[in-house]
């Protein structure tokens, strides 16, 4: 299986503008820009996409380590704080409620470690991964 995306870039850096499409058509010609990714500008940026990424992934990946255990999750709830500067993407940080009634919690800790190091987006994250669970039961 292969995924993609297209981007481009037009004028320099600061006063430039991008865009980027998804293969599956679920995003076509969103922008971004230098004030979305370095200011506080409406918009998007690639790391809030990485963020996004991270989340949705730690959330499968989860799912399906619950399942593993005898445990079906009502839901796994994640978000995904990625931190930037000096350049580089220095951590993740995975906020996630796990919602499954009558779990065992040690069980559902111990595949919400599984999931955070199995994951294949924090397995391609070369940063620090921070996991914040919280468990309804």
């Amino acid at each position: 299986m292969k995924r993609s995306a297209e981007a481009t870039w037009t004028g320099g850096l600061k006063e430039g503008q991008g865009s980027f499409t998804v293969a599956s058509g679920a995003i076509k010609q969103l922008k971004y820009g230098f004030r979305t990714r370095f200011e506080d500008a409406p918009g998007t940026n690639p790391e809030e996409l990485i963020a996004a990424a991270h989340a949705s992934c730690f959330s499968m990946a989860l799912s399906a380590q619950l399942g593993e255990r005898g445990i079906t999750p009502e839901a796994v709830e994640t978000t995904s704080t990625i931190t930037f500067e000096n350049l580089t993407l220095s951590k993740s940080v995975l906020k996630t409620t796990v919602r499954a009634r009558g779990a065992d919690q040690t069980k559902v800790e111990e595949a919400a470690a599984a999931a955070k190091t199995g994951c294949p987006i924090s397995k391609v994250l070369q940063l620090e991964i921070v996991l914040d669970l919280t468990v309804l039961v």
